[in-house]
């Protein structure tokens, strides 16, 4: 059974935002070892300048590193500049990394500045969801909810229509 990580820069805060992810968690419970990582969001001041963003991406780099420096990991950026797929082009992505032999998929999303330049190259695919901007709370859900389609579209369920 493939593993799915999340691995996002800060924690949700909102109940219903928790309760959205704790149900496509228990969905996706048959399908694959889901993971979510909630890594600590660097401080920053109100303002900040460019160098202190840079330094809290580099710092937020280091966190996520041990997870995505593996070599059976394939890793997901989520990011503005990613590639857009639809819900099948997702599910074929992803069952091609199983296919490819990797055991593990990582999901990233960085915090609100973005993910630092040293993760997005070490992934096989930067992802963007839209050209719109989202709460990371509710693209955090969004992207489970994409998850749980493309296992569905993977073993020919009636969810995705």
């Amino acid at each position: 059974m493939i593993r799915i990580n999340l691995i996002t820069v800060g924690k949700l805060k909102e109940k219903y935002w928790r309760d959205a992810c704790a149900e496509y968690a228990k969905r996706l419970s048959a399908f694959c070892k889901l993971e979510i990582v909630e890594l600590n969001e660097s401080r920053l001041s109100d303002n900040p300048s460019q160098k202190e963003i840079e330094n809290a991406l580099s710092n937020e780099a280091k966190a996520m590193m041990p997870y995505i420096d593996k070599k059976s990991t394939a890793n997901i950026a989520m990011c503005i500049e990613g590639k857009q797929l639809s819900s099948v082009e997702l599910s074929d992505k992803t069952d091609s990394f199983a296919l490819q032999g990797y055991s593990t998929v990582n999901f990233i999303i960085g915090s609100s500045f973005g993910i630092a330049d040293e993760i997005k190259e070490k992934c096989q695919l930067r992802l963007s969801m839209s050209k719109m901007t989202f709460p990371h709370q509710l693209a955090r859900v969004m992207l489970l909810e994409q998850i749980y389609r493309a296992f569905q579209i993977q073993n020919n369920t009636k969810y995705h229509k």
